[in-house]
């Protein structure tokens, strides 16, 4: 696919109209930065200081760390076009690793990915871009804005396997209305193809595998460095009651986990079923025992019919990982942002603290996130 045949929908003349595009240091904003100054728009380059990017120098498989913000400077030069680093620091600890650290302590399964979507990325960046007077803010996300005669819609990438909606679960109407996504419609390799076309440095650079403030995959590590109370032992307990050993604390195990459970003396496999964070206890069970075919979310965010979420259900398919095979459900409206998903089929590893993110076809609907209860049966 030629990139000349994206239609990036920002009005008026591209010679006169300044955009800006989010850089994370990777191949995929650095693309959508060429596509853009392909199309004669006034581009600028900017990109997120998140943290302390000495502790990650150097690591080519994280996001945001000091070398992709020397790599978004480089091809921000090579494009001829100006870029800027934007400090957020501190709303980035506030608003997502800070969450990430408190839900872990919680008991839940946490997507920092979409809290930074939601918050940083989303509305602080939407808002620099507002104030250099850009058109649109351009992101180097797999998902596609289609127009329509209601608006413009969020649906899922071409390539479903780099499809990234799932990660955008929160972004508002409002927020679509200024956000571009240039590489929607196409897949990593044809990606890869137009950074080497532009002699990009960053063509071959791999993708990133870990969330970017936790460059070693190791979560439960960065938890007790942000909250060092976090690892208080407790009991691991199989359903049916029999206490089978210790842990050192509830942050090193989520739903579905089977590995490092560290359980001698039982012949069955073992997976993690729920953990208690009150008790400190950790409940394991056979793969029979994960199945769920309802839970409750907060937060929702409902895109279509003026965002209110039908009492009288509506019918979605579902995701509750973003690796998760989208599933039939029906999602009923709650009061107070709630609602209730209900599965047409069980559905294994529903991990309170994640994102469950609505399908409706193609479009990319909504979400919330997965409660560990009910306050309508707290109530009852």
């Amino acid at each position: 696919m030629s990139h000349a045949s994206i239609d990036l929908d920002i009005p008026g003349n591209p010679a006169d109209t300044r955009v800006v595009v989010a850089m994370s240091g990777g191949v995929d904003s650095a693309v959508a930065a060429a596509i853009l100054k392909d199309a004669g728009y006034q581009v600028i380059g900017m990109t997120m200081q998140l943290y302390d990017a000495g502790i990650t120098v150097g690591r080519t498989k994280t996001c945001c760390a000091g070398q992709d913000i020397y790599d978004a400077r480089r091809t921000a030069d090579h494009l001829g076009i100006p870029h800027y680093v934007v400090d957020y620091e501190a709303t980035f600890m506030k608003d997502v690793m800070s969450a990430f650290a408190d839900s872990y302590i919680a008991g839940e399964t946490p997507v920092p990915c979409v809290l930074c979507n939601q918050t940083v990325k989303f509305r602080d960046l939407v808002q620099a871009a507002r104030d250099l007077d850009a058109a649109a803010l351009v992101t180097g996300h797999y998902v596609r804005r289609v127009l329509t005669p209601q608006g413009p819609e969020l649906w899922r990438g071409a390539d479903h396997g780099r499809d990234q909606s799932y990660f955008l679960f929160a972004t508002t109407n409002e927020q679509l209305s200024y956000l571009r996504f240039p590489l929607g419609a196409l897949d990593k390799d044809q990606t890869r193809a137009i950074a080497r076309r532009h002699g990009l440095a960053v063509s071959e650079k791999p993708d990133s595998q870990d969330i970017c403030f936790v460059p070693d995959g190791n979560y439960a590590r960065v938890v007790q460095e942000l909250r060092p109370e976090s690892t208080m032992p407790g009991d691991i307990v199989h359903i049916d009651g029999t206490v089978l050993g210790q842990h050192e604390g509830i942050i090193h195990f989520t739903v579905g986990q089977r590995r490092g459970l560290d359980i001698g003396g039982t012949a069955e496999r073992l997976y993690v079923i729920r953990v208690e964070p009150t008790s400190r206890r950790v409940i394991v069970g056979p793969r029979s025992a994960l199945g769920r075919d309802r839970f409750a979310l907060r937060h929702i965010n409902w895109m279509p019919d003026k965002g209110i979420l039908p009492t009288e259900g509506a019918a979605v398919s579902i995701k509750v990982r973003n690796s998760f095979h989208p599933v039939s459900a029906t999602i009923y409206g709650r009061p107070d942002g709630w609602a209730e998903v209900v599965l047409d089929n069980p559905a294994d590893g529903v991990s309170p603290g994640q994102a469950c993110v609505f399908y409706i076809g193609e479009r990319m609907a909504g979400g919330g996130w997965i409660a560990r209860n009910a306050p309508w049966e707290q109530d009852s």
